[in-house]
Parts: structure tokens; C-alpha cells; sequence
């Protein structure tokens, strides 16, 4: 469950005005984290799902059903 502030949310997602250098880095390096784990997990063979706080949870917990259905 990825947060919207937290993780840039494309959507969602705010940069603060104040101390805006710091949050602007602090939220790409949270991005570029997350991606950097996404292909580890992958290449470990997870399938990484990733979902935003805003998402309707039925629909969120529909979609790693459909997941999980494909890779049974």
C-alpha cells in the first residue's frame, strides 16, 4: 500500500512549498526506491503489486486475486 504524499502518486500526489528542495528529493528518492525493489523482487520471481491509498480496497483486493489466479 503505497501512500500518495509518501510515494508520488501521479494523481494524488503533493510537493510541499515549504522546504520544497528537501520533500521534491526526499519523494524521488522514495519513487526510485520503490522501482529499484520492484525489479529485485521480479528478478527474485514476485510479482510486485503495487496500490495507492486512494484505491477501492474491493478493487485492489480483486486485482491480487486476478494475480494470484494467473500464477497458480
Amino acid at each position: 500500500m503505497d501512500g500518495c504524499f509518501w510515494h508520488g502518486c501521479p494523481q494524488h500526489g503533493t510537493r510541499p512549498t515549504t522546504n520544497s528542495d528537501y520533500w521534491s528529493a526526499k519523494i524521488t528518492r522514495n519513487v526510485g526506491r520503490d522501482r529499484e525493489h520492484d525489479l529485485l523482487l521480479g528478478s527474485l520471481g514476485w510479482h510486485v503489486i503495487r496500490i495507492w491509498e486512494h484505491e477501492d480496497v474491493e478493487a485492489a483486493a480483486d486485482w491480487v486475486e486476478r494475480v494470484l489466479s494467473v500464477e497458480a
